[in-house]
């Protein structure tokens, strides 16, 4: 357990009964239990389906919780920023992948960097054929050639070469000294919340169409492609359908949050995962008769996706909207007792994984009582 710092206000209630109500608010809570529930469900299903885990680590950002997916049977885990990587190759994290393209010749120098160092088996990904060269160049002096995957758009038009491209871009890295060609990637995040499972499923299952006429084009290059890396928490049981996807990127299932509880409720992917991640906060006006003040607003939760939801401490029904940068409104029904000035709220995160990257801690509780403080080591980190 890494040892609390003495600037954490909630190490005094460490083992002390009772103490998740006591929380100096905001507070991240991470319920340990419904996590390592959440981390055996995915491998279990994993297993059973045939394809390996490289879970995401933008989701959580936390060696400690990279250290329960590996030990639950990940190969590795994935991450979207260099910073992230750094982090988890010193942390002795097996299998780092990085999921975004380093292009810029500060990035190239850290992955070199990063290639030098003791890691096993440290990965990146290409979508251009400048990024391969300028990628060789930095690794010119690397005793072992770093694993390179190509990069593929799934269609969100965010980072990725053509299908078409591919092929010519995994023989420029065949081909390149320094790097040693490892297979492919084709992240569909803008599949995850696909809300209607029916479509959800045939979207997922056209792109793994594509990729299947990608991997035949490769084969006939000459070219074995060991790695095919995508899917996500909202395709995780429906990508392995077609046996082509060999790992799978999930991340936020080890939490949850109100936009993939929403996106799933159709036909809900089994098996079910549950809501493991709230923001603490606490009452902190009632003097308005029509809702109550708390101490959450849009420095302590994600704002890009829906409102956070009441979760525990508040009358079912309740509703939470943000009221500025510190402060949040509760509405509560009417008829009902309202909490009192004080009481502490807990939330579901609206999206849990920039929710995650406002905070400094995770405030790991059982059941009631608080017992780790978990860093969020890769808070903000590049």
């Amino acid at each position: 357990m890494p040892e609390p710092s003495s600037t954490s206000p909630n190490a005094a209630l460490l083992g002390r009964p009772g103490g998740r109500a006591g929380l100096d608010t905001p507070a991240l809570v991470l319920d340990r239990a419904a996590l390592d529930r959440n981390i055996a469900a995915m491998a279990a299903h994993a297993r059973a389906a045939g394809v390996a885990l490289r879970p995401h680590v933008k989701t959580h950002k936390s060696v400690a919780i990279a250290r329960r997916q590996v030990a639950a049977g990940a190969i590795g885990v994935s991450c979207v920023t260099l910073g992230e990587a750094e982090i988890m190759v010193r942390a002795g994290i097996p299998g780092v992948h990085l999921t975004s393209p380093p292009v810029t010749a500060v990035k190239l120098a850290r992955v070199a960097a990063l290639a030098r160092t003791p890691h096993h088996g440290l990965s990146v990904v290409v979508d251009h054929a400048d990024t391969v060269a300028a990628l060789s160049v930095a690794l010119r002096d690397t005793p072992t050639p770093l694993a390179v995957l190509v990069d593929v758009d799934a269609g969100q038009g965010r980072t990725g070469c053509t299908v078409e491209a591919a092929p010519a871009l995994a023989r420029a890295v065949r081909s390149a000294p320094g790097l040693r060609f490892a297979g492919i990637q084709a992240y569909a995040g803008h599949l995850q919340h696909v809300p209607i499972r029916a479509e959800r499923r045939e979207r997922s299952l056209r792109l793994a169409d594509r990729l299947r006429g990608l991997l035949r084009q490769l084969t006939a290059d000459g070219l074995t492609a060991p790695i095919v890396s995508g899917g996500g928490t909202g395709t995780f049981d429906l990508d392995p359908e077609a046996r082509v996807f060999t790992e799978l990127q999930v991340g936020s299932y080890v939490f949850m949050d109100v936009e993939y509880l929403r996106a799933l409720a159709d036909g809900r992917n089994a098996p079910p995962f549950e809501t493991a991640l709230f923001v603490a906060t606490a009452v902190v006006g009632v003097n308005q008769p029509a809702y109550l003040v708390t101490d959450a607003g849009l420095k302590s939760f994600a704002t890009d996706g829906p409102k956070p939801e009441p979760a525990r401490g508040a009358p079912p029904g309740s509703r939470y909207e943000f009221f500025g940068d510190e402060h949040g409104k509760l509405f509560v029904p009417a008829g009902v007792t309202r909490p009192a000035l004080g009481a502490v709220i807990e939330c579901v995160t609206p999206h849990c994984d920039p929710t995650v990257n406002l905070h400094d801690w995770y405030h790991v509780v059982d059941g009631d009582t608080l017992v780790e403080l978990w860093p969020v080591d890769a808070r903000g980190k590049r």
